[in-house]
C-alpha cells in the first residue's frame, strides 16, 4: 500500500496531480491519500483532507511506501518507523510555500543518505515506475532518540558556556 500525505496546513496540488497521472501505471496498488485540495481534483483516487491521528498512524504503519512533501514530521516518522519514504518538496516558484526550507531539508537528508527525493514530477514518475516492483530502500535507520555522540557534544558545549 502507498500512503501519500501532504499535511493539513497547505494544499499540494502539484504532487496530487503527479500521483493521479502515475497511479494507473502502478497496477492494482492500494493508494490512500491525505491531502487538502486547492483546485485539482484527482480522477484515480479519493483524498481525505484530514485523517484522525489514530487512523493516520494505522495507515502509516501499514504502508509499504510513504510519499510526502518534505515535512519534518513525516520524514522523522518514516525514519523512526523504518518506512520507505519518497519526498517531493514544495517549492516557492509554484506558490506552494513561503520559502525553500522544504527543498533544503530534502537535499540535506538526501545528501546524508536518509531519504529518497524527487525534485519534480518527472523524477517522481521515474522513481515510482522504475521501482514499482521493488521497495525503495531505507538508506539509514534513525532512532527515536539523539545519538550518544550528539548528546555528549551538547553536554560539552553547555559545560564550556
Amino acid at each position: 500500500m502507498i500512503f501519500v500525505t501532504v499535511g493539513t496546513q497547505e494544499p499540494f496540488d502539484r504532487l496530487i496531480r503527479a500521483m493521479d497521472e502515475i497511479v494507473p501505471e502502478l497496477g492494482d496498488q492500494e493508494i490512500i491519500v491525505q491531502a487538502p485540495l486547492k483546485t485539482y481534483k484527482p480522477i484515480h483516487f479519493k483524498t481525505f483532507d484530514f485523517i484522525n491521528p489514530s487512523k493516520y498512524n494505522n495507515i502509516f504503519d501499514r504502508a509499504d511506501l510513504i510519499i510526502s512533501h518534505a515535512g519534518m514530521g513525516t520524514i522523522l516518522s518514516a525514519l523512526t518507523k523504518e518506512k520507505s519514504l519518497l519526498v517531493m518538496p514544495r517549492l516557492v516558484k509554484y506558490g506552494e510555500h513561503r520559502n525553500e526550507h522544504q527543498l533544503h531539508t530534502a537535499q540535506k537528508f538526501k545528501f546524508l543518505n536518509y531519504i529518497n527525493v524527487a525534485e519534480d514530477e518527472k523524477q517522481l514518475q521515474t522513481i515510482l515506475l522504475n521501482k514499482k516492483d521493488q521497495k525503495l530502500m531505507i538508506p539509514k535507520k534513525m532512532g527515536k532518540y539523539a545519538s550518544d555522540e550528539l548528546i555528549n557534544s551538547l553536554r560539552k558545549y553547555i559545560t564550556i558556556k
